[in-house]
């Protein structure tokens, strides 16, 4: 069963030795990088994702302070856990958590279009927009 936890003192070594394969580095910061920006940004939330007993991933999200919108930063399932629908079980119980929120009724993400998380995204409902930011193009989910 998959859940999201908080990330703390007790659970912070495994998380950031989590680690994608090496062909999906380009699309994704490490654990130890996105745990340092939620450190500083205090909208963003880090959660690591278990599967049962032992840590399998991790995810960010927040309310963007620039756009006062809700985004996706990260989402990473290590290297050995991937196919396994770890990281599409995680997704929904983020996009549900978003959802949640009667304020707002979209939700984006930055994604290259060469990443294999393109699909998972568009699975459940996300949609380039249009817009890029360097090598990201955003996708929305309109809800």
């Amino acid at each position: 069963m998959i859940t999201l936890q908080a990330v703390n003192v007790e659970n912070f070594d495994e998380i950031i030795s989590l680690s994608v394969s090496d062909e999906q580095r380009e699309f994704v910061a490490c654990n130890a990088e996105s745990i340092a920006q939620a450190y500083v940004q205090e909208e963003c939330i880090p959660l690591a994702i278990y599967d049962g007993p032992h840590p399998v991933g991790f995810v960010m999200y927040c309310v963007d302070r620039d756009d006062g919108a809700w985004w996706l930063y990260r989402l990473m399932v290590d290297r050995a856990h991937q196919g396994r629908g770890c990281g599409r079980a995680a997704l929904e119980q983020v996009l549900t958590r978003m959802k949640a929120d009667p304020a707002r009724h979209h939700i984006y993400l930055g994604v290259e279009p060469e990443n294999p998380a393109v699909s998972l995204y568009r699975s459940l409902g996300f949609r380039f927009d249009g817009r890029v930011y360097g090598r990201e193009h955003i996708m929305v989910l309109d809800y």
